[in-house]
């Protein structure tokens, strides 16, 4: 018996429980969706539990002294602990949970890992000039037509089809 793959989802259904999300992280929260929050939190707390003279000296650690509770607790850190527990979930029932690198025909392995964490280090930088990252500054955004928000999602797109262009041949 030929244990195969599921078919991914519709992705107009994708998009439309996805907005549901969206719209009750607004109605349960009274704010957007954003993952950048959850990773600056797990740095905070790791900051101030490794260095603490260095972040009670430092101005930008002073309203995580000054909120009650630690900022490990920001319901940004559950949702991004959510996320992880339901793509593990999502990939077993899919039978499509394992380890590969999906990878084009012209590129190493090594080259793809490069890569890939060049351009999560360099996204996890732009979230931070951004403040925020594109779920939080483009997609929740846009579902409270901030023009920002609009104009954050038209720069990922257009900056990624540019940068899709340099990188091409590596895919092709």
């Amino acid at each position: 018996m030929e244990n195969k793959p599921k078919p991914f989802m519709n992705p107009y259904l994708a998009g439309f429980l996805l907005g549901l999300v969206l719209l009750a992280s607004f109605v349960i929260t009274g704010r957007g969706l954003g993952a950048s929050g959850a990773a600056k939190d797990v740095m905070v707390t790791g900051v101030m539990n490794v260095a603490p003279e260095y972040a009670s000296e430092s101005a930008f650690y002073d309203p995580y002294f000054a909120a009650e509770g630690s900022p490990i607790r920001s319901w940004l850190v559950f949702l991004a602990i959510g996320v992880i527990i339901g793509g593990f979930v999502s990939g077993a029932a899919s039978n499509r949970l394992g380890f590969k690198m999906e990878r084009g025909p012209r590129i190493k392995p090594y080259t793809r890992a490069i890569f890939a964490i060049a351009g999560g280090l360099l996204f996890g930088l732009g979230a931070q000039f951004g403040r925020g990252c594109t779920s939080g500054a483009a997609l929740s955004g846009m579902a409270v037509l901030s023009t920002g928000g609009i104009l954050t999602m038209m720069t990922i797109f257009g900056s990624g089809y540019l940068m899709a262009w340099f990188f091409r041949k590596l895919w092709i």
